[in-house]
């Protein structure tokens, strides 16, 4: 006789949480995710099917696969995740698990999910980001982007929060996180830096604007005639 397990029917769809890295399209028009691990190599839109990474024609999720969406039910253990090395530019997304799904002590393994928020960490100079920028690296068509202030932008590809937004669509909502301080020689002393997105999005045009008086300065300084020669 085999056991089954059993079967759950939700009122509502269940919350879980991940973290992902922010893509944006070569051409700059369409924003999405892609995974730490598993598929990590196949971005992702808001509203997305899972389907087998391995080639399979199976339904995702199957109990005889490891494919299908990934998430965990408890936020600070996704929040954890963004602790290692290679994750620190991820952001961390708060999505809801549609379709057919798997539950496992520590989250669920899915066939489809909405990506509600995506919560933004600091740029890696410790300030609430006000931008995703080109961090170096991507995918075939796809710019990886990572957490950036006004000031560390230095003329790199970059979209505001809110322009990431809604190129993703489907009613996502990108916020900053909070940047925290530890004070020197006390590691128990915590100061939290939350900054709203429209505060974001004006620090990220006043990056903009000091880089071109700074533009506008050097051609002054050089005069109308130092273009000119003999």
């Amino acid at each position: 006789m085999r056991l089954r397990l059993p079967e759950e029917r939700p009122t509502e769809p269940p919350t879980g949480y991940k973290i992902a890295h922010p893509m944006l399209s070569q051409d700059g028009t369409r924003a999405g995710f892609t995974g730490v691990s598993l598929g990590g190599a196949l971005p992702y839109a808001v509203l997305a099917d899972a389907s087998c990474v391995y080639g399979f024609r199976h339904r995702s999720p199957s109990r005889r696969c490891d494919c299908g969406f990934h998430c965990v039910h408890d936020r600070t253990t996704a929040e954890g995740l963004l602790c290692t090395a290679e994750h620190r530019t991820a952001v961390l997304l708060e999505v809801t698990v549609l379709g057919r799904y798997l539950r496992f002590e520590r989250g669920f393994r899915y066939a489809r999910q909405r990506v509600r928020t995506a919560t933004v960490g600091p740029c890696a100079c410790g300030t609430v980001a006000a931008a995703l920028a080109d961090s170096g690296r991507g995918r075939p068509g796809w710019r990886e982007l990572a957490p950036s202030c006004g000031g560390c932008l230095r003329g790199r590809t970059s979209v505001s929060l809110a322009g990431f937004a809604r190129l993703a669509g489907e009613g996502l909502r990108v916020v900053a996180g909070r940047a925290v301080a530890v004070a020197p020689g006390d590691l128990g002393t915590v100061e939290e830096l939350g900054v709203p997105e429209l505060t974001a999005e004006a620090a990220l045009l006043q990056a903009r604007l000091d880089w071109f008086q700074a533009q506008l300065a050097r051609l002054g300084e050089r005069g109308p005639e130092s273009g000119r020669e003999g």
